[in-house]
Parts: structure tokens; sequence; C-alpha cells
């Protein structure tokens, strides 16, 4: 039989098809999606529910021409197949390979680089306000899933684009909201009837006559909205100034493709209500969305299955259980994630203690404030987040939360480098955005057990405190049982040598021991980069030649800075070598080897002190 795939290195070639032979394509792009994922690990529920939508898209529109972002962009494995990629989706988040995110300098068909939320609207909105502005004829779509439209920047940009004159066109992809009536035929020839191009012109001109008869107008008015409240949800997205279609079946291209192309030729901003299945078309994946939303390699024909050897305990998981048993001692603790419940490590959290579980969706900003209110009133929030995605709340944790010394605890997981995510998620910059806020206390444990006590410390604290920990586990310390803490903003000596000394701050300091053998140096794990053990720092440096600085985190500002500064404040001039994360975007990776490549493993840590300090 026929592989139409195999001959499709473009959208160009996609569209010289006839409609009849679409489905089949579609299938033969889940296959592909299918296979290479098992091999590679990634995004595959979200991919499988976004073949068909892709298909069309491209099918329709002029790509690269017409301008389609993503948002998110875990949903973009079929347009990279289908944008000249396909050869290389085996390299799919390997080093040096495809991006697992949409991203400009890989392609002409990735329109905007994303992999943070609810970016897409805005983006789009600029792209054809641009091309109105320069007179251009092209449109800009946004793809933007139903968790992504529950955060507030998402309707920001709604409420601007709603009073444009423009060609935008917004896509919900909607996985899984309740749909009511079900999508069927009906709603299909509803869709299609009210993205034609008579009924946009019978609406404007029956608007136009009725006007001069208010009367009959808002009796007009009324009864539309009423027909449409009959079939497809409420009249919230013409409130911004939209022009609602669907919702449609978003596996249907018998319905996708005749709705798009009638829409095409509609004027102003548009938006289309799609609804799909996460994991469509593979069994295993539809049963269980979020076991398969990001797995690793597997069997397509097994499935996902237990690990023959027991991994070790993650620092997310350290984190989880020390929420729960915090939570069982002290029933002032809530704990809140954007959306991040199993990410996160709060699944059991819920389980036991849903009353005190607080998932706000997709929505940073809302989050952070959200904890300080909760704090006002005498409770002991902690916020569970990623440290890319704490970026996204910087205003609010200085504003709301340091600013009026509330006592929050932020529990900042995917600190440092994250391995096949890449730049976009790695949490590089949280030492220094958050050591220069005033309040703000920042702790950096080495390993799993003083996580946990780090943790603990930080809950007993009258004002805001972070802990940072990174993806994946680490020396693989067995934690204690109980909740007891370590002490407050104080270092410790793990090793002691002459002449030079190393200050690592967190993880790191394991490799940083393995150097110090070859370099007979001493070692601190300081543990805390706000507040910095000035007394440990002045003690190392009146008995030590030289100074060494060690972090995955960003050099610039980090906690090499702070240490640093407070030689300076102490009016001591000693050599100091600061190692860390470069000034430049670290792209996706084996995390392993990246820090290798950085020069933050042993050998690295070793090679770069010697080159010092011959």
């Amino acid at each position: 039989m026929r592989s139409f795939l195999n001959h499709i290195d473009s959208p160009a070639d996609l569209r010289r098809l006839a409609r009849a032979d679409l489905p089949r394509l579609a299938q033969e792009l889940r296959d592909c999606v299918i296979d290479n994922v098992s091999k590679t690990g990634g995004h595959l529920s979200s991919n499988l529910g976004t073949v068909e939508l892709t298909v069309a898209l491209h099918y329709v529109f002029d790509t690269p021409n017409d301008r389609i972002v993503w948002d998110v962009g875990h949903q973009t494995y079929p347009h990279k197949i289908l944008t000249g990629r396909r050869e290389r989706m085996p390299s799919l988040r390997q080093f040096g390979g495809l991006s697992g995110f949409p991203k400009r300098d890989e392609s002409p068909y990735d329109a905007f680089g994303t992999a943070h939320s609810s970016t897409s609207i805005s983006a789009a909105l600029g792209m054809a306000l641009a091309a109105r502005q320069k007179g251009e004829s092209r449109h800009a779509v946004a793809v933007i899933g139903d968790g992504a439209m529950t955060a507030g920047m998402a309707f920001e940009a709604l409420n601007n684009a709603g009073v444009e004159d423009c060609k935008l066109l917004v896509i919900l992809n909607d996985n899984d909201m309740s749909i009511s009536p079900p999508v069927g035929a009906l709603n299909r020839y509803l869709a299609q009837l009210m993205s034609g191009r008579f009924y946009a012109a019978a609406k404007t001109v029956g608007k136009n006559v009725l006007k001069n008869a208010p009367p009959l107008f808002e009796l007009a008015k009324r009864f539309e909205e009423h027909a449409k409240g009959m079939v497809v949800p409420a009249t919230l997205f013409e409130k911004f100034g939209f022009n609602y279609i669907g919702p449609i079946d978003g596996h249907d291209l018998e319905s996708l493709i005749p709705t798009l192309e009638n829409i095409k030729h509609l004027s102003g901003p548009q938006f289309l209500h799609v609804v799909t299945k996460k994991g469509q078309g593979y069994d295993r994946a539809e049963a269980d969305p979020v076991a398969y939303h990001g797995p690793g390699k597997f069997d397509p024909a097994v499935g996902l299955v237990a690990p023959a050897v027991q991994p070790k305990t993650t620092f997310t998981q350290v984190f989880g259980q020390w929420l729960c048993d915090m939570a069982a001692q002290d029933d002032r603790l809530v704990g809140i994630t954007p959306a991040m419940r199993e990410g996160s490590g709060m699944v059991e959290f819920h389980k036991r203690f849903p009353g005190r579980y607080y998932d706000v969706g997709i929505a940073e900003q809302h989050a952070v404030t959200f904890a300080a209110g909760l704090a006002c009133e005498g409770l002991k929030p902690v916020v569970a987040i990623y440290s890319t995605f704490l970026q996204r709340g910087y205003d609010q944790m200085i504003h709301d939360v340091a600013l009026q010394n509330l006592p929050v605890v932020f529990a900042l997981d995917r600190a440092g480098l994250v391995g096949a995510d890449g730049a976009t998620h790695a949490g590089a910059y949280d030492i220094p955005f958050i050591r220069c806020i005033p309040n703000m206390a920042l702790a950096c444990p080495a390993d799993e057990r003083e996580c946990r006590q780090l943790l603990s410390t930080a809950y007993v604290q009258n004002h805001p405190v972070a802990v940072r920990y990174p993806r994946g586990a680490g020396a693989g310390t067995v934690p204690l049982a109980g909740l007891e803490g370590l002490p407050y903003g104080q270092a410790e000596i793990r090793r002691q040598g002459t002449g030079m000394a190393i200050l690592a701050f967190g993880t790191l300091l394991y490799p940083a021991l393995q150097a110090a053998e070859k370099l007979n140096a001493t070692v601190v794990n300081m543990r805390w980069v706000k507040p910095l053990d000035t007394a440990m720092l002045l003690q190392v440096a009146s008995t030590h030649a030289h100074l060494v600085t060690l972090e995955e985190g960003s050099i610039m500002g980090g906690a090499g800075s702070a240490v640093a500064e407070a030689l300076n404040a102490a009016g001591l001039a000693l050599p100091l070598l600061q190692l860390g994360l470069p000034d430049s975007f670290i792209d996706h990776g084996d995390p392993v080897k990246l820090l290798v490549m950085q020069g933050l493993d042993a050998a690295g840590i070793e090679a770069a002190i010697r080159h010092r300090w011959p």
C-alpha cells in the first residue's frame, strides 16, 4: 500500500494530496509519532491529540507565509514531521538534535518559540498586526489548549485582540472540558454554517438593518445568543469581540477542513473551538493520558512497564513525602501548585489532604499572590513550582510576598539544568533573582536528606523562604524519618584541606568533594545562598589562599557573586574563582553530559582550578 508520509517533505507536498487521502496520512503520521517517541522519550498524549488538527492547518493555510503559533509547543511533533523534519525525529530532545518545542532557528515553520504556556495569542496578535501595518496579506493562527486558557495572559491577549481588525484565528484545542451536547453531525453542520460567508454577511446585514429599530435589534440579538447557547458553549469569547465557531470534532477532517476554509475568508478576529482527545489512536495513551504525557523509552506493543530495578528516590518524591508529613503535624499547612500536581510530587498530598490542596491552573502569578492571601490569615502556604515557572510570578513574589514579609515557602523543583526539555525549562536564574529581594531567604540542599531538613527549616521561619532542588535523584542519601531541620543560615565544612577552599552550593558538593581529593582542598557545604554564612566564609578566607565557588546556576549575580560581595564588604581581596552556568542559554541534551560540557563534573572542576592556579 502506498505510503503518503514518506513523500511529504513540506506542507506544499501535503497540499497536493486529495482530501480523500488525508485520513490515511493522519494514521501514518500518528504511527510515526508513536514510533519515534517510544525510542527517544518525549511528549506523547498531547501530540497524538493534535494529528488531524495539524494536517488540516497545513492543508488549508499557506504556511510558512501564514503563521502558526503553538501554545506551549509540546504538541508539535506532527507539525515538525510535516515541515521537513521527519528524518531528524530520531534525534528528538537529544543533544544536537531536534528540540521538543517550537524553535525559530530550527525551521521557518516554527513562527514563535514556545514552551511556557499561554503566550500564543499575544504572539499571534503581534504577527497579525505587523502584517496589517506592513500591508502584507497573511493569517496568524494561535493554537492554545484548555489548560493554557486558565492563565491570565491568554485573556489579556483576547481583550486586546477583540478590538483589532486583523487576520487572527485563535483555536482552542479542548481536550478536557465537558461539552454538552455531544460533538456530532449537528455540531459539524452548525460550525460550518456559522463559519460560512453567507452566515457572516447575513449577521452583519441584519444588524445594520435593525440597528435603527432598537427593540427589534435587541430581540434579534437575544434570539441569536439564545440559539447559539443551545448548541455551543456560552458566548464568552464573543464578548471579547471574536466570532465564535464550534465546538467541532478535532479528529474529523471532514469537519475541520471546510470550517477552516470558511474561516480564512472572514474578517476580524475568529475563535474556533475544537474538541480532541489526548492519546487519540493509541489505546494505552487514551486510557492514561497523564502517564503517557511525557514517557521515557518504551515498547509500543507493551506500553509502559515498571523498571526492573527500583530507581533512586528523587528530590520531587522527597518533597512530596515531606509535605504530607508536615501537613499531618501542622493543620495550618496548605499546598499550592500551578497545574503541576504530578510533576511537583503532590499526588499523595492531594489524596490525603484534599481540603488543603489547591491547583490554581496554569496561573503562576495568581498562585503566588493567592499564597500571600492565605499567609495573611495565619495559614502556612507551600508553593510547589518549577524554578523556570516562578519567573512568571516574580513581581508577585516581590510585591505581594516579600514586601509584606509573609511566611510563604517556595519549593523550587527543576533547579539547574533539566536535560531534554532544554533552555526553556532550565532553572538557571533563581539564585540571582531571589537573593536580591529583601526578606527572602534561599537554601540549596546538597542531597535528598538535606532537602527534607531544609524544607523543615524553611517552614518554621516567619518570612518567605525558597528551597531549590534539581530534577531527578541526587547522591542517594536516605532522608531522616522525622521533621528535624538544620541550623538556619549555617554552612558546614565537609572536607578539611590546605591552601584552597571550594564553597559548594547545592548538589555540586559531591563532585567538589571528588575534585578536592585530587587537590587536597577544603570543601564547604554552604547550604544557604541567603543568608550567607559570612562567619564561616571569613573563617575560611583567613586560613586559605584561594577560594572557589561552585553552583548549578547562573554565575552572573549568583552565589559566587554573593561571596564576592561579602569578601569586598569585609575588605578582603582574596583570589576567587566562580564556577557555574555561563551567560548563555544551554540547549537540550543528557543532563550529565551537559554538566560535563560546562565543566561542572569532578574532572571539569579540577581542570578549571588547575588552569587558574597551575
